[in-house]
Order: structure tokens, then C-alpha cells, then sequence
């Protein structure tokens, strides 16, 4: 695989604005040309479902990391948006046997592979370099003082494009990650269902959290098409189901086998998500949400779980809240706010909803519960509402063009056909 490689073959003038207005320039929360993600699977008895824990079955763990870093490349008579540097990091504890198994099968996979060997533990090919390196007791595990089950070891496994700078606090993330534990699920409550928005009319003026619902109402890929693309559970489909086992086992992880194999190709895979959310307009939900911000209904940043800066392209102030280094980051709360509507967001993952509680603010959710994928609807209740919250089951698009008709605020023409 060489560097950089083409993301979108040719940028026109208006995309090129939005590159250098909202992803490459600084003051972000986060570098917003840094795409990145983080998996630490374990088998544990509160997700004994998905990965397969039993009394005589534990003790497994997968981590995958990825960071890529993107950029504009100026080097063809049109600007080209490019993937510049690459970062993927896998590791695997399993029993020994397993993990001997698999030792062998990435020596056979780099031979096929056509890399070259640099030294014990490190390959090259392309601008890409691997390294495999074995461990019978993790050294991250002896820095958490976690114990290594017997009859099991680790195999760590690198792929980092040549002269890409990963610093320490970057290769310690997803351990940091590791550290804070399963997440719990929250014990839903009793809210009440409402028809509309009409409600928070009595709670004015109001902040807003949007999660993944409004981006692919964009057309934006749902998380679970990430899972995919990175192995991350037994899935050959991109339905959302509840029910797909973990890839805990050496020889079902294949997301090493793709990349030493062919990368390339894999590469293609791997910038989609990137790809698709640049490509993404915003829609009638971002400009209505607009509309009531300029009207003062609306105060404060948009919270932000979502990398594609829509939002932020319709002209609002977001303060991305989904973050690795902060568990629970802060939320910049308007003084103002008397409610917080939260749109498309599943779980209240940053607690944001909880603290917007305890503030006093009333909680309303706009979310369809569900979704319907290759013909098949599949249920998906939210997680977070409690007691005295309001849901409105229905689509954020149509929701919050209403909402703006019931303030009387005048519908951006954007969403006039909505």
C-alpha cells in the first residue's frame, strides 16, 4: 500500500472551502483530520451473550485501535482528499495453542503477502510497516497489575505507515480504555411518549445533543458498519442486531489476514466512514436546529458525538462530547438551558443526560427506536430515558420541522419540502 492514498480523486472548490474551514484547522476539541476508534472486547459475565462467558470459558481479550490522519494532496493538477498516515493496532489474549496458531498463520499470511522482512519483529511493504510481537505476559497487564490466565499469552500486531509519529499517550489510549471497565448499561425508566415536540415549548430556551440518528439520516454508515469493516463481531451483514457474537478468537479474527494479504484493497474499507461523512450535507435537521438557534430558542453548542462536523456546517457551535481521553468530559451547559433535547443518541454514554438532570433541565429524546435495514425493521429502544422524561418516537427530520412551525419560526427553505 503507498501513501497517500486517494480518498475522493477530485475536490471542486466548495469542498475544498469546507476541508479548510472545518477539518484542518485547529482549535478543535479534537483534530477533526484524525479519524479514530477504539475496541477493547473482554469476556465478561455481564456480556456473557456476545462473548461467550462461562465459568469454563474466560479470560479472552481483543483491542483494536485505529488512527488516520487525512489531508489534502495538492500533487495532481486537482486537489485530492487523502489518506496520509496510517495507525492500526490489534492484540489478542487467548490460550497459547491458539495464539501459536496464529503466529504461524501471519508468518504465512506475509510471506503470500509479498512483505519484506527488516528485522525479528518487523516487515515493510509499500509505505506500510507491521510488527508482530508475542507476549506470554502482556506489559500492560503488569502495569494494571491484571493477572495473565494461565495457559494463555498475547500477540500484538502494528501496521504504521512509515514515518508516522504515534506518541505514547496515543499507543497507551485504548489501554486507558481497557481500564475504566464494561460499560453498564443504564436501567431505563418510565418516560412519557408524546406525540411532538409541543411540550418544550414550556421549557424555552433549550440545548441540544445529537448522536449517530442524525447522521444517517445524512447518509452517514451507522456505527455498526465500522464493526464490520474491523472484525469486531462474528457479522457478514450490516444489520444492526443485538444478538452478533464478539471476535475474540485468533482464528476468527481476519481484519489481519485482509491487511497483510492485500491492504489496499482493505484501505477502501477502511477511509468509507471518513469518506462518506466529508461527502455528507447537512439536512433539514441541522438547518431547522439553525433556524430555532437564531430565533433564541436554541442556545448554547450543539454536544456533539459525531465526527462529520455537520452541524458545524450549517452554520452552529459544536462541542464534540465523544472522546477517549475523558470518560466523562465536560459539557459546557447555556446557564440559560431550561431542557436538553437529545437527537438520535441511544445511550447516554458521557453522561450528559444525567448531569443535565441533576441541573434541573427537562430531558426530551427524539428517536424512531428502530430502523429499518435491507428490508427487516429492527427494534432498538433507548437506553437512557428516566422517569419524567419525554419521547417523541418519530423521525428527527420531520420532528423538528414541525417543531419550528409550532414556534412560529420560519422554516429554512432547505427543509420547506419536508
Amino acid at each position: 500500500m503507498f501513501l497517500p492514498y486517494p480518498v475522493i480523486e477530485q475536490l471542486d472548490d466548495a469542498q475544498v472551502a469546507a476541508w479548510n474551514t472545518h477539518f484542518a484547522g485547529v482549535g478543535h476539541e479534537r483534530p477533526r483530520a484524525i479519524e479514530e476508534g477504539i475496541w477493547r472486547r473482554t469476556q465478561d459475565p455481564a456480556n456473557a451473550q456476545q462473548s461467550g462467558w462461562s465459568e469454563d470459558e474466560q479470560g479472552r481479550r481483543r483491542v483494536v485501535h485505529y488512527r488516520y490522519r487525512y489531508d489534502l494532496d495538492y500533487t495532481f493538477p486537482v486537489p485530492r482528499l487523502v489518506l496520509a498516515d496510517l495507525y492500526l493496532y490489534t492484540s489478542v489474549l487467548a490460550p497459547k495453542a491458539e495464539i501459536d496458531e496464529y503466529r504461524d498463520n501471519v508468518r504465512s499470511w506475509l510471506s503470500e503477502g509479498g512483505w519484506r522482512q527488516v528485522d525479528d519483529t518487523t516487515w515493510a511493504k509499500g509505505d506500510l510497516r507491521v510488527t508482530v510481537t508475542p507476549f506470554d505476559s502482556h506489559p500492560q497487564d503488569e502495569r494494571a497489575s491484571r493477572a495473565t490466565p494461565a495457559g494463555f499469552c498475547s500477540l500484538d500486531i502494528v501496521f504504521v505507515s512509515e514515518d508516522f509519529e504515534v506518541t505514547r499517550n496515543v499507543r497507551q489510549m485504548p489501554w486507558n480504555v481497557l481500564a475504566g471497565g464494561i460499560r453498564v448499561k443504564d436501567q431505563r425508566g418510565n418516560p412519557v411518549y408524546a406525540d411532538d415536540l409541543g411540550e418544550l415549548k414550556n421549557f424555552l430556551p433549550f440545548q441540544v445533543e445529537i448522536g449517530c440518528g442524525t447522521s444517517v439520516e445524512a447518509g452517514v454508515p451507522p456505527l455498526h458498519f465500522l464493526h464490520r469493516v474491523y472484525r469486531v463481531t462474528e457479522r457478514t451483514d450490516n444489520v444492526m442486531k443485538q444478538t452478533h457474537p464478539f471476535v475474540l478468537s485468533p482464528h476468527k479474527d481476519t481484519l489481519v489476514r485482509e491487511l497483510l494479504l492485500d491492504a489496499t484493497t482493505k484501505a477502501e474499507e477502511l477511509v468509507t466512514m471518513f469518506r462518506e461523512s466529508f461527502l455528507a450535507e447537512p439536512t433539514a435537521v441541522h438547518h431547522a436546529l439553525k433556524a430555532l438557534h437564531d430565533a433564541g430558542h436554541f442556545v448554547g453548542p450543539v454536544l456533539q458525538h459525531n465526527f462529520d462536523l455537520l452541524a458545524a456546517r450549517a452554520g452552529l457551535e459544536e462541542c464534540f462530547v465523544r472522546r477517549y481521553d475523558q470518560k466523562i468530559p465536560p459539557v459546557p451547559f447555556h446557564p440559560e438551558a431550561k431542557a436538553l433535547l437529545v437527537i438520535g443518541l441511544h445511550a447516554d454514554r458521557r453522561s450528559v443526560e444525567k448531569r443535565a438532570r441533576e441541573r434541573g433541565m427537562q430531558v426530551f429524546f427524539v428517536d424512531t427506536e428502530g430502523l429499518e435495514e435491507f428490508g427487516e425493521y429492527m427494534p432498538y429502544p433507548l437506553e437512557g430515558p428516566q422517569d419524567g422524561d419525554i419521547v417523541v418516537k418519530a423521525e428527527a427530520i420531520r420532528t423538528l420541522v414541525a417543531l419550528c412551525r409550532q414556534l412560529g419560526v420560519p422554516v429554512p427553505v432547505a427543509t420547506q419540502a419536508v
